[in-house]
């Protein structure tokens, strides 16, 4: 049995769909079931990664854990991997972040820590472990959807920062083969994993206009006024705004491009406009 954290986000769906298709018994984490629209062949438990108590008893008699921090944060993964010990989960694939490196001195963003810190506890719990450093999300692009859909104008305060963003089918497929390894190669693993590009938030939102056959194009605006926009309960402004100066720092560079997605799984990684394919409808 694999369990899955975060099932209905956008890794985590995908994720279900390609252990299901691999002949996995799936159990599907989720706080609101009766919502989840997952595949039948998933076993959909409710389940909060905030509440720890919750967790012990739907991870009896799993094998691998699927961790995403999405589905707590970061407080909330490190007490479902002292749950999984708990249960006596024998492996732990977490869904970390191409911020974290292996020098914790270097980690100097919030990020990195974040997620470095779940890294940690799960590197202490004396489990087996994978870690999917994924590079930026390919579905982050979400975010400028009402704004094509209105206007065709995404308002950007870095639109020549650089991303190699990456499809949450390759992060899930990585994902997969980590959790039904039967060998051990993947055992201790950290893999960082991109999409095949380097291109700046410029290009991209170029790229959704040429794949929806709509004129698109970027307006600088401060990052003051982006946060204020954009800021939301769930990512206030100060976070926005380290994101953002993060951003500025790739201005003028070439995002890294890792070839993992081969590696692992045997086939190329998507490219950003495989992507704006498979989400066409949102930006419409």
């Amino acid at each position: 049995m694999i369990v899955v954290t975060g099932a209905t986000g956008n890794i985590g769906r995908s994720l279900v769909g390609q252990l299901l298709a691999e002949g996995a018994p799936v159990r599907a984490l989720t706080r609101d079931p009766d919502r989840a629209a997952l595949p039948a062949g998933a076993e959909v438990i409710r389940a909060d990664l905030t509440d720890p108590a919750s967790l012990e008893p739907v991870l009896r008699g799993a094998d691998a854990l699927f961790l995403n921090l999405a589905a707590g944060g970061g407080g909330a993964a490190a007490s479902a991997v002292e749950a999984a010990v708990k249960a006596g989960v024998r492996r732990i694939v977490l869904n970390s972040s191409i911020a974290v490196t292996d020098d914790p001195e270097g980690d100097d963003n919030f990020l990195a820590r974040m997620h470095g810190a779940v890294e940690s506890a799960v590197r202490a719990s004396g489990l087996e472990w994978t870690f999917v450093r994924g590079g930026a999300y390919a579905a982050n692009a979400l975010q400028w959807a009402q704004e094509i859909r209105e206007t065709g104008v995404v308002r950007d305060p870095h639109p020549r920062a650089t991303t190699s963003a990456v499809h949450e089918d390759d992060l899930a497929a990585v994902a997969t083969v980590a959790l039904l390894d039967g060998t051990g190669a993947h055992t201790g693993k950290a893999y960082v994993v991109t999409g095949p590009e380097s291109l700046t938030r410029e290009e991209q939102v170029a790229v959704i206009g040429r794949v929806i056959g709509r004129p698109t194009r970027v307006e600088a605006i401060s990052e003051e006024q982006a946060a204020e926009e954009r800021a939301t309960p769930s990512l206030p402004k100060e976070t926005l705004l380290e994101l953002f100066r993060l951003f500025a720092t790739t201005v003028g560079t070439a995002a890294p491009v890792t070839d993992t997605v081969r590696h692992i799984t045997g086939r190329p990684a998507r490219t950003f406009e495989q992507w704006v394919q498979d989400h066409a409808a949102d930006f419409r």
